[in-house]
């Protein structure tokens, strides 16, 4: 089992630390004593909510141990959020980063609290009526459409990455990642990398990347609008259309997968539209060509099976904090095999 914290103690936040640097940098922004909790069901990043009795905030940090720092990045995460305010693109307000690691012993940032529901399973997707699903599913798809619709540039982060030699960079970093993770062999998974090295397609068009959108990323009100994108951390400029081969294989890739940690309750099995009818509601919305979109799909397969593993070595190095880890590693084979499925004809 994972080692965890001593009861009244939060892992990887110091509370008292905390109230001394918000009092340093942002003076009267808490009114008294701080508590928090550790928000579960996040596989990432280390999320909490911290009040001081009249007001909430949110903190985020990364994980706790073994992490590649590019993927954990809080100034690029606060950043992205920061340029996105006032955009069509629903965002909370961020109030204060922290780069300082003799804080909370590595970075972070705070953002304002966003009161909803973040639908993660099974039993909160099944509250939504029929119609509720549909309309759910297709505000994901505009939502992600006025994302790539914003230029860069005009939102101040037209240096946030480089769009050039995109689709070759990621391959590359998510195979070094496997690497930087590597505790046993996966039967395919550098077949997989190799067979998507050598068919990158052309890029049509670059835009704002979130890099891990799908719906248990979102806050939604009671009016069951999408009130707030969360999980910025590896956000870029790039091909927009890694987004949509991501959601895709979370809205259908774990379709009948035992024990799924992630992506749970959405999809046609739960009355959602289908993958393609998602795909579909994009094209139509943001008028874009999604011919090559088998490879984006193979490449979300690669992807998460890669992130997946990281998570696996985590785990067994009692470096991962919460619950439902101890199954994380037995979806990585399945996953990489619906990718070599798709990418066989090379």
């Amino acid at each position: 089992m994972n080692a965890q914290p001593p009861p009244g103690e939060l892992p990887g936040l110091d509370l008292n630390r905390l109230r001394a640097h918000l009092d340093a940098e942002r003076p009267g922004l808490a009114g008294g004593p701080l508590t928090g909790e550790l928000v579960q069901g996040g596989r990432s990043n280390l999320t909490y909510v911290v009040g001081d009795g009249a007001h909430q905030w949110v903190v985020r940090r990364p994980p706790l141990g073994h992490v590649l720092t590019t993927a954990h990045d809080m100034s690029r995460e606060f950043r992205v959020l920061s340029a996105l305010a006032g955009t069509p693109v629903p965002v909370p307000e961020t109030h204060l980063l922290c780069q300082d690691e003799s804080v909370l012993g590595a970075p972070f940032y705070v953002m304002e609290y966003v009161p909803g529901t973040v639908y993660r399973t099974p039993q909160l997707t099944e509250r939504l009526a029929q119609q509720q699903r549909v309309d759910l599913a297709w505000q994901l798809m505009d939502v992600l459409a006025d994302l790539h619709s914003i230029a860069p540039d005009a939102v101040g982060l037209g240096e946030f990455g480089r769009p050039e030699g995109f689709l070759e960079r990621q391959v590359r970093r998510w195979s070094k990642q496997l690497a930087a993770s590597h505790s046993r062999d996966i039967d395919g998974i550098e077949e997989l990398a190799a067979r998507l090295a050598t068919t990158i397609p052309s890029t049509p068009r670059t835009g704002i990347v979130h890099g891990d959108y799908r719906l248990d990323n979102m806050i939604v009100g009671d009016d069951q609008r999408i009130r707030a994108v969360l999980d910025w951390e590896m956000a870029t400029i790039g091909d927009p259309l890694t987004d949509l081969g991501l959601l895709a294989v979370y809205w259908e890739g774990f379709n009948g997968v035992e024990r799924n940690p992630i992506a749970k309750g959405v999809g046609p099995d739960y009355g959602f539209p289908t993958a393609r009818q998602l795909l579909d509601r994009y094209a139509e919305r943001s008028g874009t060509d999604l011919s090559d979109m088998d490879w984006y799909v193979a490449f979300g397969y690669f992807k998460i099976s890669v992130i997946l593993e990281g998570i696996h070595y985590r785990f067994i190095h009692n470096q991962t904090v919460g619950e439902g880890f101890q199954h994380v590693g037995a979806l990585v084979a399945p996953l990489v095999e619906q990718g070599l499925a798709i990418r066989k004809e090379v």
